[in-house]
């Protein structure tokens, strides 16, 4: 009753091998990239309609599909709600974090977005693999480190402080050394987010235990960069960041 079976059928043929030799060579992409739309029209009660066409875009052979529901699984989990995005959408979503970098990234620019739908427990399974993400294909595919950074700052609110601590401040200390000025940068601003969500949540030991650590890393550096990574942590942090400091030191 939402849409005409003979369009649906149509839709769902895309996925078809042959059509792609007879039709157009990026018919499966031009699917790929409709199927959110098509969702929503038709409501999470119908999704199984679309979900044996969605895990076989999700197979596809060509790159560039695969990469194209990567930057939309989030919204189609919004669409979905969280039980069947668990069911459904969770063993996708692993399987384009294992991919190739050009797929990889769709993932990463939406983690934040993907992650906050899921459920606490199946949430912190994450913590586990958000690691791989300093490790590219391309050792100068620097801009994947820089995303990687700017999605940890949205990702703190998402965990505790203990979690933040054990887990995501090694991500924070690797990309504040990285060999790009850019990916230090925006990861001294997630070194300072890292700081605020600690004392935000009366994480103080967790907090003077991370400065400390800042303090012996960059601080006493023997290299110039980590002396001038120390500098610009501070300004970062302002007046907040340097005051604690000037206690422990």
């Amino acid at each position: 009753d939402i849409i005409p079976q003979p369009l649906l059928d149509q839709y769902l043929s895309m996925t078809d091998p042959a059509r792609a030799q007879t039709v157009d060579t990026e018919i499966a992409k031009h699917c790929a990239y409709s199927l959110p739309g098509v969702a929503l029209t038709l409501g999470r009660q119908n999704w199984h309609c679309l979900k044996d066409t969605y895990e076989t875009l999700a197979s596809d052979v060509q790159w560039k599909v695969r990469r194209t529901l990567a930057f939309s699984i989030h919204e189609l989990a919004v669409i979905l709600g969280d039980q069947l995005t668990a069911a459904d959408l969770v063993p996708i979503f692993n399987g384009f974090l294992k991919d190739l970098d050009e797929v990889r990234i769709g993932v990463l620019k939406h983690l934040y977005d993907f992650l906050k739908l899921l459920h606490a427990d199946k949430r912190r399974e994450y913590l586990y693999q958000l690691q791989e993400f300093v490790v590219t294909d391309n050792s100068r595919n620097w801009r994947f480190r820089y995303e990687l950074a700017e999605q940890l700052i949205l990702i703190l609110e998402l965990y505790n402080p203990n979690d933040v601590y054990d887990y995501l401040r090694h991500i924070a200390l690797t990309l504040c050394s990285d060999k790009v000025s850019e990916v230090r940068w925006i990861s001294f601003k997630l070194v300072v987010a890292i700081l605020q969500k600690f004392y935000a949540n009366n994480a103080n030991a967790l907090g003077l235990s991370f400065i400390n650590e800042l303090v012996v890393r960059f601080r006493h550096c023997s290299k110039w960069v980590g002396r001038q990574a120390f500098a610009f942590i501070c300004q970062v942090g302002m007046f907040s960041l340097c005051f604690c400091v000037w206690l422990i030191w």
